[in-house]
């Protein structure tokens, strides 16, 4: 009886995920796009590519040289998700260091609703509250309510630390519980 409630709650839990992306082996990445600095003249550079183990691999060198100083890689998608869901999810490892997830509730607004992570060089599972989204413009917190949609139309993982720096993170899934 008891592998039946245990099955009856794995069932609850993945019925409560929204899974963004899934990265693993053999799936299409090609849709994650690049933009770095490079858009205004730095020279930042980045790539996202899928590893051996299926994992994607955002990794890159950022450079503060020409005004620059910012590596991303995005991805559009349309998501309806559960307006009970709290918190956007992500299973990564890292290198010590900081990163924004960012998101759009619709695909012509210019300003991200965004929020920092710091990583570790072990897997983790990273929880970041919704409602701890806050709209963020070219660097400038806008004078917008924070994320309350249940909407996603585009993710995007970036990293601008305001230093040159080398980086690499590792991306098991993003999802919305």
């Amino acid at each position: 009886m008891k592998y039946l409630y245990a099955l009856l709650f794995m069932i609850q839990f993945t019925q409560d995920k929204t899974v963004l992306f899934d990265f693993e082996k053999g799936c299409n990445i090609s849709n994650w796009q690049i933009t770095n600095d490079t858009v205004m003249g730095g020279i930042s550079s980045s790539q996202i590519y899928l590893n051996d183990a299926g994992n994607g691999v955002f990794t890159g060198m950022v450079s503060t040289d020409n005004n620059g100083g910012f590596a991303m890689t995005r991805y559009p998608l349309s998501v309806d998700f559960n307006s009970s869901s709290k918190f956007i999810e992500l299973r990564v490892k890292g290198d010590n260091k900081k990163y924004q997830l960012r998101l759009k509730s619709n695909r012509y607004q210019r300003y991200w609703h965004i929020q920092t992570f710091k990583t570790s060089n072990t897997w983790e599972i990273i929880k970041i509250p919704l409602e701890d989204f806050y709209a963020s413009f070219r660097g400038y917190r806008l004078d917008i309510d924070n994320f309350s949609g249940n909407k996603i139309k585009e993710i995007a993982i970036l990293i601008g630390n305001k230093k040159d720096e080398k980086f690499k993170l590792e991306i098991d899934y993003i999802s919305v519980n």
